[in-house]
């Protein structure tokens, strides 16, 4: 698990480098084969080593506050300008699997046509489209039969602890309830271990 830690500290804390990535999500009325309510709009992106993870990047806070060198990154990784502001900001913590590095977490509510309108920019307009940056995806979450939907998402490989940003989110959201949360990892588990050949 990453320590957490607090924006203010992190900024005084000398020889780090900073990531900020940010979880845009939004409310939907759409039904999945015009039955399954799909409810929620959640972004991720697939990145160029094939893991999942949230938009955006490095910041320097010496040159740019954290939050405007995440709408940079963002504009360069999905072709809009997000604002994005202190608000936004939910997690501070050392990263688990680089040292030396600290990541920033923020959320950020959008309506239904402004989530489409970054999905269609990251494949009109973003300058990292095809380079850093595979395509966006959209987090499935509900559940289908033998694990489809939200567990076998959660089955996936992800960058550094950003699997975990995702599901502490979607609790602070309330997207999903806690059960639901369980019940998806519990699931994405048992494929993992049946995928690796594991039967335990």
């Amino acid at each position: 698990m990453s320590e957490q830690i607090t924006r203010e500290d992190a900024l005084t804390r000398e020889g780090y480098r900073h990531a900020c990535h940010i979880m845009l999500h939004g409310d939907s009325s759409a039904k999945l084969f015009g039955k399954i309510p799909i409810k929620h709009i959640v972004l991720m992106q697939m990145r160029f080593d094939g893991l999942l993870g949230f938009p955006g990047g490095l910041v320097n806070p010496s040159k740019e506050t954290l939050e405007a060198g995440l709408s940079r990154e963002l504009h360069e990784e999905v072709g809009v300008a997000v604002p994005v502001g202190v608000d936004n900001h939910v997690s501070t913590s050392l990263s688990p699997s680089c040292p030396q590095l600290i990541t920033h977490f923020y959320i950020k509510k959008m309506t239904e046509a402004e989530l489409k309108e970054i999905e269609r920019a990251a494949v009109a307009a973003a300058t990292d489209h095809g380079l850093e940056v595979l395509g966006m995806v959209r987090v499935p979450l509900y559940f289908l039969k033998n694990g489809g939907g939200l567990p076998y998402f959660l089955s996936h490989s992800f960058i550094s602890n950003s699997r975990a940003q995702l599901l502490s989110a979607l609790q602070r959201c309330g997207l999903l309830s806690q059960g639901e949360l369980e019940k998806a990892v519990r699931q994405a588990e048992q494929m993992r271990r049946t995928h690796s050949g594991d039967p335990h």
